[in-house]
């Protein structure tokens, strides 16, 4: 894998059969910050293309589209973002690696030990049967040793990464601290009384994943930057999050969610007009959160494990 600080390197440039990553570093690495983009992926393989019953563009709204470009900035100031370069659809890097639906694949799927948990039962596991409610991915079965392929090439690369580069961070720094960055639809919210999405839901698995400070401070930056924030439902956070989120041991993951609306045309898959404002506001949050965050509490993975 080679590593690079070209900010501006577009994903869906990186050819046929990319690497499962893209890693934006710092010239010199300054903060604990590790950024991390894991469903804006925009590689669609070949194989997986004519499996599937769906068009080009119903397979994309399932993107967390351009998030990758919303925070392509975080590099200049200290921080490291990693970007999956293989769509949602295709396996889903916000899932536990062993939440599989085995009814979907052929072939024996032997002694592997599966959760099958109600998301996984929906179709929204590591290997995704569903893209939303009636719009199911693939016309029958595919084999098991696809899927087991998928995880070996993509899967456990990307968050073999991800973990390296956390340690790493937390010996450097004595610190780590993972934002989990993603989108979501706009809404209106279902179960709420049709109530509308915020523009931003911070993910902190209720004051389990990271800091109470940092989630605080984070939910400020985003009120003076003018943006509607909401902690936690409907988005508590996401498998990376709970895993990666020890703050007891200084290791903090914080997810969020941006309202796809106030970015993007969502029906065709566009960058609005106002996509540079948004993203000039998350930038501005981003640097402020890296600057910030050593001004916070020194002995905050304390106060979070009480």
């Amino acid at each position: 894998m080679t590593e690079h600080s070209d900010i501006a390197a577009p994903v869906e440039s990186l050819g046929d059969a990319p690497d499962a990553f893209v890693l934006r570093l710092p010239v010199e690495i300054t903060s604990p910050f590790l950024f991390t983009v894991p469903h804006s992926g925009r590689h669609y393989p070949d194989s997986f293309r004519k499996r599937s019953r769906l068009s080009n563009r119903d397979l994309r709204l399932s993107e967390d589209a351009f998030v990758d470009d919303l925070f392509a900035g975080v590099s200049s100031y200290g921080a490291t973002q990693i970007v999956a370069t293989h769509a949602r659809a295709f396996v889903d890097l916000n899932r536990a690696e062993n939440e599989l639906e085995p009814s979907m694949f052929s072939g024996e799927i032997g002694s592997y030990e599966v959760d099958l948990n109600n998301r996984v039962k929906a179709g929204l596991g590591v290997i995704p049967r569903m893209i939303g409610e009636g719009m199911p991915i693939y016309e029958g079965k595919i084999p098991i040793r696809e899927a087991f392929k998928r995880l070996e090439t993509v899967y456990e690369p990307y968050h073999n990464k991800v973990a390296d580069l956390l340690q790493a961070r937390h010996r450097q720094f004595g610190s780590s601290v993972l934002i989990d960055c993603h989108s979501m639809p706009s809404g209106p919210e279902l179960g709420r009384r049709r109530k509308a999405q915020p523009d931003i839901i911070l993910g902190d698995c209720w004051g389990t994943s990271c800091s109470r400070e940092l989630t605080g401070l984070a939910e400020r930056l985003f009120l003076e930057a003018g943006l509607r924030v909401r902690r936690n439902i409907p988005y508590a956070g996401g498998y990376a999050t709970r895993f990666y989120g020890k703050p007891a041991q200084a290791c903090h993951a914080l997810q969020i969610e941006i309202n796809r609306g106030i970015y993007m045309d969502e029906t065709r898959v566009e960058k609005l007009p106002e996509f540079n404002e948004v993203r000039d506001k998350m930038v501005k949050v981003a640097w402020s959160l890296v600057e910030l965050y050593d001004q916070l509490p020194a002995d905050i993975p304390a106060k979070a494990a009480e």
